[in-house]
């Protein structure tokens, strides 16, 4: 299935969290239970339409991975994997 986003929204697949501790031991993310503030874009809509009817283009791409605000996304699931829907304007920063 492909996901096509409209307008100023973003899908973006969360990247893990497991944490290893000093002996090994793999803690996975669903222990705490924290929602996720990463991911990885993988859909991108055409942007936001400006008061005088155009499109402004989106600041994120493909492929970046970005710090969202925490309580933002609306989450999806499609078959077996789990995505997030944003808004552009909650993605707070592009990580290099």
């Amino acid at each position: 299935m492909n996901l096509k986003p409209l307008h100023a929204n973003v899908i973006v697949k969360p990247l893990s969290k497991e944490t290893v501790t000093k002996s090994g031991i793999v803690i996975p993310e669903t222990v705490s239970q924290e929602k996720p503030e990463q991911g990885e874009v993988v859909a991108v809509g055409a942007g936001r339409v400006l008061d005088n009817g155009q499109i402004a283009p989106m600041s994120v791409k493909v492929g970046d991975k970005v710090m969202f605000r925490k309580y933002s996304p609306d989450e999806i699931k499609v078959g077996e994997e789990e995505y997030l829907v944003i808004k552009e304007q909650d993605i707070m920063l592009i990580i290099e």
